[in-house]
């Protein structure tokens, strides 16, 4: 079954079970992709974004909501803190599983070997190999400093 598809059966789900909360993430997570859709369309792509793209929307999504979970916990409001952990829960249902410490190594060592990477300069190329292979099972942003630590060594 498609990205979408899940989402709307599951917000669907979420209308018989009159789950306020859920509801509330769910129909965030198809707003924010029917914005892109929007976007996509003004590019020139009429039908709209793919799986990979949706994957990325919901991790960006899952990125923002933790980044405000911590700043709510510093701020004292753990009630906030608590919603936005709650939806990241919700959002998190949808994106595969997280790639381990282990998995992630010989994803780089893959990428490096398939790329030919050899310095610094092909990092963009292993990113982008990594990327098309593992959106939304890995933390880009953490990923970054291990590749580079690899290719300068």
């Amino acid at each position: 079954m498609e990205l979408r598809e899940r989402i709307n059966a599951a917000l669907k789900q979420a209308m018989k079970d009159k789950a306020a909360a859920r509801l509330s993430t769910l129909r965030l997570i198809n707003a924010a992709i029917k914005d892109r859709d929007i976007a996509a369309r003004g590019e020139g792509k009429e039908d709209g974004v793919g799986n990979a793209e949706v994957l990325a929307i919901l991790g960006k999504m899952v990125k923002q909501r933790q980044e405000s979970a911590r700043t709510y916990e510093e701020a004292g409001r753990l009630d906030l803190a608590e919603r936005e952990s709650a939806e990241v829960v919700v959002i998190e249902e949808f994106l595969p599983r997280q790639l381990s410490e282990d998995e992630i190594a010989a994803a780089l060592d893959a990428a490096i070997t398939a790329t030919g990477a050899s310095s610094i300069r092909d990092m963009g190329k292993v990113m982008g190999e990594l990327k098309g292979k593992y959106t939304g099972q890995m933390d880009f942003g953490a990923v970054g400093p291990l590749v580079k630590d690899r290719l300068s060594a």
